[in-house]
Protein backbone atom coordinates (compact mmCIF):
# COMPACT_ATOMS: atom_id res chain seq x y z
CA UNK A 1 0.00 0.00 0.00
CA UNK A 2 1.63 3.35 -0.59
CA UNK A 3 2.00 5.89 1.78
CA UNK A 4 -0.17 8.90 1.99
CA UNK A 5 3.31 11.08 0.39
CA UNK A 6 3.09 8.71 -2.49
CA UNK A 7 -0.07 9.24 -3.11
CA UNK A 8 0.29 12.91 -2.62
CA UNK A 9 2.44 12.72 -5.91
CA UNK A 10 0.46 10.25 -8.16
CA UNK A 11 -0.44 13.24 -9.82
CA UNK A 12 2.80 13.91 -10.79
CA UNK A 13 4.42 11.28 -10.70
CA UNK A 14 7.59 12.97 -12.80
CA UNK A 15 7.91 15.59 -10.29
CA UNK A 16 8.54 12.80 -8.03
CA UNK A 17 10.92 11.04 -9.90
CA UNK A 18 12.26 13.91 -10.34
CA UNK A 19 12.68 14.85 -6.64
CA UNK A 20 14.16 11.50 -5.78
CA UNK A 21 16.82 11.70 -8.75
CA UNK A 22 17.64 15.77 -7.00
CA UNK A 23 17.48 14.10 -3.18
CA UNK A 24 20.06 10.91 -4.38
CA UNK A 25 22.43 13.10 -6.05
CA UNK A 26 22.41 15.62 -3.07
CA UNK A 27 23.17 12.41 -1.18
CA UNK A 28 25.93 10.98 -2.54
CA UNK A 29 28.12 13.31 -1.81
CA UNK A 30 27.19 13.25 1.50
CA UNK A 31 27.78 10.72 4.51
CA UNK A 32 24.35 9.85 5.75
CA UNK A 33 24.39 10.91 9.10
CA UNK A 34 25.18 14.49 7.71
CA UNK A 35 22.39 14.42 5.47
CA UNK A 36 19.74 13.08 8.47
CA UNK A 37 20.68 15.94 11.13
CA UNK A 38 20.64 18.68 8.25
CA UNK A 39 17.48 17.43 6.94
CA UNK A 40 16.00 16.26 10.34
CA UNK A 41 17.02 20.36 11.58
CA UNK A 42 15.61 21.52 8.54
CA UNK A 43 12.15 19.31 8.68
CA UNK A 44 11.88 20.58 12.36
CA UNK A 45 12.22 24.14 11.61
CA UNK A 46 9.75 24.12 8.70
CA UNK A 47 7.03 22.32 11.14
CA UNK A 48 7.04 19.10 9.05
CA UNK A 49 5.72 16.49 11.74
CA UNK A 50 5.53 13.70 8.39
CA UNK A 51 9.47 14.52 7.33
CA UNK A 52 10.71 14.99 10.93
CA UNK A 53 9.06 11.36 11.29
CA UNK A 54 10.98 10.24 8.89
CA UNK A 55 14.42 11.18 9.03
CA UNK A 56 14.02 11.15 12.64
CA UNK A 57 13.76 7.65 12.70
CA UNK A 58 16.71 7.24 10.28
CA UNK A 59 18.71 9.00 12.34
CA UNK A 60 17.29 6.63 15.19
CA UNK A 61 17.10 3.36 13.85
CA UNK A 62 20.08 3.30 10.33
CA UNK A 63 22.37 5.86 12.17
CA UNK A 64 22.02 4.67 16.01
CA UNK A 65 21.65 8.24 17.47
CA UNK A 66 19.48 9.05 20.43
CA UNK A 67 17.01 11.81 18.32
CA UNK A 68 15.16 12.33 21.75
CA UNK A 69 18.55 13.90 23.45
CA UNK A 70 19.11 15.75 20.09
CA UNK A 71 15.73 16.89 20.02
CA UNK A 72 16.13 18.10 23.66
CA UNK A 73 19.75 18.62 24.39
CA UNK A 74 21.08 19.48 21.31
CA UNK A 75 24.25 21.59 22.59
CA UNK A 76 25.11 18.62 24.98
CA UNK A 77 24.62 16.20 22.69
CA UNK A 78 26.31 17.10 19.34
CA UNK A 79 29.60 18.06 18.91
CA UNK A 80 30.38 21.81 17.31
CA UNK A 81 30.50 20.44 13.36
CA UNK A 82 26.69 18.47 13.80
CA UNK A 83 25.44 21.80 15.55
CA UNK A 84 26.74 24.28 12.69
CA UNK A 85 25.42 21.81 10.43
CA UNK A 86 21.90 22.00 11.57
CA UNK A 87 22.47 25.74 12.14
CA UNK A 88 22.78 26.19 8.63
CA UNK A 89 19.85 24.00 7.73
CA UNK A 90 17.74 25.82 9.66
CA UNK A 91 19.05 29.20 8.81
CA UNK A 92 18.08 27.86 5.06
CA UNK A 93 15.30 26.85 5.62
CA UNK A 94 14.50 30.52 7.90
CA UNK A 95 15.91 33.07 6.07
CA UNK A 96 17.79 32.33 3.53
CA UNK A 97 19.31 35.75 2.81
CA UNK A 98 20.09 35.98 6.01
CA UNK A 99 23.64 34.14 5.89
CA UNK A 100 26.38 35.37 5.68
CA UNK A 101 30.47 34.57 4.53
CA UNK A 102 30.85 34.86 7.94
CA UNK A 103 28.66 32.46 9.07
CA UNK A 104 30.04 30.00 6.45
CA UNK A 105 33.26 31.10 7.42
CA UNK A 106 32.62 29.34 11.11
CA UNK A 107 31.67 25.74 8.95
CA UNK A 108 35.14 26.34 7.06
CA UNK A 109 36.67 26.77 10.38
CA UNK A 110 35.45 23.55 11.79
CA UNK A 111 37.01 21.78 8.55
CA UNK A 112 34.32 21.79 6.31
CA UNK A 113 34.83 22.58 2.26
CA UNK A 114 32.53 24.49 0.49
CA UNK A 115 31.84 21.51 -1.55
CA UNK A 116 30.53 20.21 2.39
CA UNK A 117 28.78 23.35 3.11
CA UNK A 118 26.95 23.47 -0.31
CA UNK A 119 25.78 19.91 0.33
CA UNK A 120 24.23 21.06 3.71
CA UNK A 121 22.07 23.81 1.89
CA UNK A 122 20.98 21.79 -0.56
CA UNK A 123 19.58 19.14 1.84
CA UNK A 124 17.70 21.94 3.26
CA UNK A 125 16.35 23.75 0.77
CA UNK A 126 15.12 20.14 -0.93
CA UNK A 127 13.64 19.20 2.02
CA UNK A 128 11.71 23.05 1.97
CA UNK A 129 10.40 21.76 -1.46
CA UNK A 130 9.12 18.41 0.01
CA UNK A 131 7.90 19.29 3.41
CA UNK A 132 5.85 22.20 1.81
CA UNK A 133 4.59 19.91 -0.97
CA UNK A 134 3.22 17.96 1.77
CA UNK A 135 1.81 20.59 3.43
CA UNK A 136 0.11 22.80 0.56
CA UNK A 137 -1.70 19.63 0.28
CA UNK A 138 -2.67 18.56 3.51
CA UNK A 139 -0.84 15.34 3.91
CA UNK A 140 -0.66 13.82 7.06
CA UNK A 141 1.89 11.37 8.54
CA UNK A 142 0.91 7.90 7.44
CA UNK A 143 -1.35 6.92 10.90
CA UNK A 144 0.89 3.49 11.35
CA UNK A 145 3.03 6.31 13.53
CA UNK A 146 0.79 6.08 16.44
CA UNK A 147 2.75 3.08 17.19
CA UNK A 148 5.67 5.34 18.04
CA UNK A 149 6.38 5.94 21.52
CA UNK A 150 4.68 8.68 23.29
CA UNK A 151 7.90 10.88 23.58
CA UNK A 152 8.64 9.97 20.28
CA UNK A 153 5.80 11.59 18.48
CA UNK A 154 6.08 14.67 21.33
CA UNK A 155 9.33 15.07 19.49
CA UNK A 156 8.25 14.77 16.19
CA UNK A 157 4.80 15.95 15.75
CA UNK A 158 5.89 19.31 15.12
CA UNK A 159 2.88 20.32 12.37
CA UNK A 160 0.28 18.80 10.90
CA UNK A 161 -0.94 15.60 13.11
CA UNK A 162 -0.43 12.48 12.48
CA UNK A 163 -3.26 10.76 10.02
CA UNK A 164 -5.98 8.80 12.25
CA UNK A 165 -6.83 6.87 9.11
CA UNK A 166 -5.90 6.33 5.38
CA UNK A 167 -6.01 10.14 4.16
CA UNK A 168 -8.27 10.39 1.07
CA UNK A 169 -6.29 12.94 -1.11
Amino acid sequence: MPTNFERAFEERPGVYAAWRGLVGAIRENMELRRYELATFAAAQRLGSTYCSIMHGNVLRNEVGEDILAIVNDREGTLDAVDLAVMDLAERVVVDATSITQAALQVLRDLGLTDGEIMDVVLAAAARCFFSKTLDGLCVQADAQFWELAPELQAAFVVGRPIASDRQNL
